[in-house]
């Protein structure tokens, strides 16, 4: 335990996801030892963040006006939706370069132990979005984990009946991968999503 206001920063900075004690403890350091410039810089950008950033009144995007980039975008294909967790999923999926349609982002996964069911997700959202008939394939990628799997399988006997092209992203070994470090489920999914050879 350190003394004041070291100790408040370290507290805060834990409560980050993805950074634990030590971690909190090595940026509050390297924060202390920082140019004071470099610090309010920082802590400038953070209250800006606050103050500017929402979320995409269409798609749940993070967005910096009423409507993301991607929304707006007349080029990107109105028919088809990639329906994802969170808004860093938006970007991993643009970096690839593969997708033109459109997003909507869930804000989360269906988890029961974590207290979060449908009703705490953007699903009516997206059904809203259905209703003019413009959407033809909604392609799910959540992550494949408990969570992601029963999402889709949630999305999937919703929009099913509503005469939608439902697909969800492969999912396997990784380019580059040796079988003989593939975990039990990734080579299950692998062997699953098998496709015909030269397609």
């Amino acid at each position: 335990m350190y003394e004041g206001v070291v100790q408040d920063l370290i507290d805060e900075l834990g409560r980050l996801p993805g950074i634990g004690p030590k971690g909190a403890q090595r940026i509050a350091f390297h924060l202390l030892a920082a140019d004071s410039a470099d610090v309010r810089r920082l802590a400038e950008v953070l209250v800006e963040v606050k103050q500017k950033a929402r979320f995409c009144a269409v798609c749940g995007n993070v967005s910096e006006e009423e409507q993301c980039r991607i929304c707006r975008d007349p080029r990107r294909d109105p028919s088809q939706i990639c329906v994802v967790e969170e808004s860093k999923d938006v970007q991993a999926i643009e970096r690839t370069k593969e997708f033109r349609g459109r997003y909507h982002v869930l804000g989360g996964a269906i988890s029961p132990l974590e207290g979060i069911g449908p009703e705490q997700l953007r699903i009516r959202e997206l059904i809203q979005r259905l209703e003019n008939g413009e959407v033809t394939e909604i392609i799910l990628a959540m992550d494949p984990n408990i969570e992601g799997d029963a999402t889709a399988a949630y999305l999937t006997r919703m929009l099913r009946p509503m005469g939608l092209r439902v697909t969800r992203l492969a999912s396997g070994l990784p380019v580059g991968g040796d079988l003989e470090y593939a975990d039990e489920v990734t080579l299950g999914r692998a062997f699953a999503g098998r496709r015909n050879a030269g397609e």
